[in-house]
Order: C-alpha cells, then sequence, then structure tokens
C-alpha cells in the first residue's frame, strides 16, 4: 500500500471512528490485513491506532459538552473488564476463527444497521 494510500485511509479511518462511535476499527482490520498482517495482529493494532482517535474525539466532545457521563458510564466499568478478559482471551484463539467471528459480526452489524 502507498504512503498516499495509508494517509487517505488514515483520515478516513479518522473519521469514520467518530461518525459512527469507533467503527473505525472495522475499516483498520482490514486494511492492516492487506498490508499482509494476521487477524490477531491486524486486530490487536487496531485497537492501538483508534485509542489515541477516539481519546481525541472524546476530548473534543467533553470540551464541547457533548458527553452524557450518566449514558456513557452505563457501559464503561462493563466495558473495561470486557476489555481486560478480551486480551487474555485473543491469546488463546486461532487466527482462522477470529477472521470468522470478526467477518460473522461485520456482517451481522451491517444487517442489523440496514433493516433498523
Amino acid at each position: 500500500m502507498k504512503k498516499s494510500h495509508k494517509l487517505f485511509a488514515g483520515i478516513i479511518i479518522g473519521a469514520v471512528n467518530v461518525i459512527l462511535g469507533a467503527g473505525g476499527g472495522m475499516l483498520t482490520v482490514p486494511l492492516y490485513n492487506k498490508m499482509g498482517m494476521e487477524q490477531k495482529d491486524s486486530q490487536i493494532n487496531a485497537v492501538a491506532t483508534i485509542l489515541p482517535i477516539s481519546v481525541i474525539s472524546t476530548i473534543i466532545y467533553l470540551i464541547n459538552g457533548n458527553v452524557n457521563f450518566s449514558d456513557a458510564g452505563i457501559f464503561l466499568v462493563p466495558g473495561l473488564l470486557g476489555s481486560i478478559a478480551g486480551t487474555f482471551l485473543i491469546k488463546r484463539i486461532s487466527n482462522k476463527a477470529l477472521t470468522v467471528v470478526f467477518s460473522l459480526f461485520m456482517i451481522w452489524a451491517g444487517v442489523r444497521i440496514f433493516f433498523k
């Protein structure tokens, strides 16, 4: 992938992440795959890519008064616990199984959103 394509992809990932609420990971994983990474490494690096993008977006949303802490807080602690569990589980899942699960999730999410 050319450097200019990576730059453009990064801009798109950042915009999609903000617009769709962390949806940039769904773009980042396939792009890392295309660059030759295995599924597991793609997903791990996607999280590392999306984190700073999400932090910047969150700061801007906080400054603009767009964050409702009572709503956001409902998922924060369980989400943190899930992320800890996920970092241990991903080591035990094969790349093939992870590819299937990721693909099925993307299909499910797309169908669900389409019919909503």
